[in-house]
This record gives C-alpha cells, structure tokens and sequence, in this order.
C-alpha cells in the first residue's frame, strides 16, 4: 500500500490512498469528536451532532435531497461515531467522484443544523437508545466502559443519556461544531481507484489542489483540550444489569494497553489463541466440549491512553457461573502454562489472512488509513504492520499474558436475570 499525505497550513490533512485493481472510491471526512471531548451536560452532541449533518445544506435543503442524489448513483454512505472521533464518508464507482466529494464536503461543511430538525431528532435518538437497551449484544459494551472508567468521558455512552440529549440546543451544537469540526481536527481521506479520479472534471494531478479549494473554508481554531484516562484498581470489579433475559450476556475485560504501546501486536496475538476464532482455546473449550454458550470471543480494544482484553459471551442462564469460571480457568492457564508453537504460528497466520481480507475494498481502506491518523496521527501500512506481528516471539505472549491476567485489572459486567452482584464477586478470582 502507497499514500499521500498532505498537511496544508491551516492544519488540516488530506490523504489519498490509491487501490491497484478499485473500480471504486472512498470519500472519507473524520473529525476530532466524540464523548472523549464532551462534558457531562452535552454528553452525546457528538453522535446527535453526526445525525444532523444529513438533515440538509443550502445546496441540499432535506435529507431527502441528500439521499436521492447518493442513491441515483448506487452510492453506499453512512457516518459512525466513536468515543474519539467521528466520520462520514460515500462510497461509488470511481466516475462518480466529483459527486461524492461534493455531497461529504458539503454536509461536513455547510450542515444547517435546523432548530425543528434538532427537536425532531431528538426523538429519533431516544428510540435508538431504546434500541440498544434492548440489545444485550450491544449494551453489554457500554455498561462495561462504564465499569472500567466510571464518570469520567471514556465511561460515558457515546449516544449520550436521554436527559442529556433532551437539554441539546442548536446553539450548543452549533458551539460544539465549531469547537471540534476545525482544520487541526480534521482528516479528509480519498481511497480506490485514484486514476480514474485524475480523468475527473478536477483534471489528471490536480485533484489534491481541488481538495484544497473545497476545504479552504474550513474552520481553524477552536478546541484541542482533551482529558487524559485515569484508571484506578486494586481488586476485580462486577457491574450486573437486571434484565428478564433467555440469555445471559457477559463481557469481561483485563485493563492492558494504548494504541500506541509497543506491546499491541503481542496482546492482539494472544487474544487470537485465547478467543479470535473457532479454533481457539476459549471456542472449542466452552462453547464446543461444555455447550455452554452459542457465542464466545475476545478482543482488544485500544484508545489513545488506554485499552482492554476484551472477551464477551452470550451464556445458558442456568450454568453462567460455570461459563463465568471456565473462562477464568482458561486466563488463569494461558497465564501460567504459556501457549504452544502451533498455536502461535496459527494466530500469525490467521492475521496475515485477515488483515488481506479486511483491506479489499476502497472503504476498508479508508478506515484503515483514517483510524490510524485520527488516533495516532501516524499511518503504518499492513506491511509495516504484519512486520510488526512477525516481530513478536514466544516469549512476549508469555510476558504479557502474565502482566495483564491480574486480579488488579479484572473486570466483569454482567446482563441477566440477576438482582446482585455477589455470586459473581465471590468467583471472580485470577
């Protein structure tokens, strides 16, 4: 993989990603936003604030608008927003160009953010949260971070709460847009088939200096404060969530490592021996010989200051004490035993396949690029990276598997037909 990376004056970046073989392109524009940079009284005006650039522009008056312009060409489009930072991008065959750029620029730059709009919204954004409540899977994460960080920004829901989002003002948002949404906070990212983006109306090399002009009214200034994690821990912690469920929704983590650290690549190795796939330890030893559950996985989830092992499991309500222990068993021996060469060469095997399987299309790509220069402003090509991976030895699994599998980072947040905590506490032991 080859890019370009163009810091202009104003502070703001442009990156264009060329795909060999695309016969589409990516419009990326991330910014700076999410509940890290909130307070407790606008917490989730980012997501809320990502809903309302699709309400219209001047060019673009309606959602509408927006909408049957991207579709008449089969366009794929969407935004997403995270605890650091928020994006929008359009997706089409690369002679579409010229529109998508204009449609992400100017939603990114030229929202309304409509008084009436905002108050409808509101309602809209409390049936989402409706939504997720009633999705075990998916508020199972949110109720851990709060575990894990507490009150302060990283342990806050990112769709915010719903007196929070009642309180939301266009002139809030409007003070919020112009904190975040400036040229210091932003990245614009072009990926796929950049050649036929040169044939453009924008001419062969001269789509960088169009770039340029479509973002030279971009805001500078504004915000960069952002506060650091703190992390405070001595013994396992348990969050359970009362809910009359079939199934009892579990998620544990183990406090490790930032993005940045040196130790990623060894972590994210042996979260793929402990629960990556079906294959691994945590798979075939709960899920396949004890039938305990139908789905099992870990994960790593790593910010700019902090991060996790993560491992979430959807268990028989009857026998989730026994999941609960077994999984402990399974940190504890991993841990203490080590892993085996087998295991090892497979997980670096896999990874080498999935990061080639993860990168074959232009908005893949664009995520790729685009997460790394939101968190680290840095970006590793998946060579650098797989580099990287084959760099870690045996030895280092070990070595981290016995820092981070502690009693001191042990975390469980729980969703089920429990009203205390105290059988987890009692078990939860490393």
């Amino acid at each position: 993989m080859t890019f370009t990376k163009t810091k202009l004056k104003s502070g703001l970046r442009l990156i264009t990603v060329p795909m060999k073989g695309a016969k589409t392109v990516t419009v990326l524009a991330a910014a700076l936003a999410g509940s890290k940079y909130e307070n407790k009284s606008i917490n989730g005006i980012s997501h809320f604030l990502e809903h309302m650039m699709f309400k219209g522009t001047e060019k673009r008056p309606s959602t509408l608008a927006i909408a049957e312009e991207l579709d008449s060409i089969g366009g794929e489009y969407n935004a997403f927003t995270g605890k650091e930072w928020t994006g929008y991008y359009a997706k089409a065959d690369s002679r579409h160009f010229d529109l998508i750029l204009d449609v992400i620029s100017d939603i990114f730059l030229h929202s309304k953010l409509d008084s009436e709009e905002i108050e409808r919204e509101k309602l809209v954004i409390l049936e989402e949260m409706n939504m997720y409540q009633d999705t075990p899977i998916k508020y199972i994460d949110d109720l851990l971070e709060e575990l894990l960080y507490g009150d302060q920004p990283h342990g806050w829901k990112v769709i915010g709460e719903a007196e929070t989002v009642k309180a939301i003002t266009r002139q809030k948002m409007r003070q919020y847009f112009q904190e975040r949404y400036t040229a210091e906070n932003t990245v614009v990212i072009v990926a796929g088939d950049v050649n036929q983006i040169q044939n453009s109306k924008f001419k062969s090399k001269n789509y960088i200096s169009k770039l340029k002009t479509i973002f030279s009214s971009i805001q500078q200034g504004g915000s960069s404060i952002e506060d650091k994690v703190i992390e405070r821990q001595s013994v396992p912690q348990v969050k359970v969530h009362y809910k009359k469920t079939d199934q009892t929704h579990l998620a544990m983590a183990l406090r490790a490592y930032r993005a940045s650290h040196k130790d990623l690549p060894a972590l994210k190795l042996l979260s793929i021996i402990l629960g990556g796939n079906m294959s691994s330890r945590l798979f075939i030893n709960i899920r396949e010989r004890q039938g305990l559950c139908y789905y099992i996985s870990s994960n790593v989830e790593a910010y700019k200051d902090c991060g996790y092992l993560l491992i979430k499991a959807g268990v028989d309500n009857n026998r989730t004490l026994k999941a609960v222990k077994l999984i402990l068993k399974e940190l504890r021996q991993i841990r203490d035993q080590g892993i085996a060469k087998s295991e090892f060469k497979r997980a670096k095997d896999f990874i080498r396949g999935k990061l080639a399987l993860s990168l074959e299309t232009s908005d893949e790509l664009a995520f790729w690029v685009g997460g790394q220069e939101m968190m680290l402003s840095r970006i590793k090509t998946p060579e650098q990276k797989l580099l990287e991976f084959e760099r870690v030895n045996i030895n280092q699994i070990k070595k981290i598997a016995q820092e981070i599998i502690q009693n001191q980072r042990l975390n469980l947040a729980v969703i089920g037909p429990y009203k205390t905590r105290d059988k987890f506490v009692k078990i939860l032991n490393l």
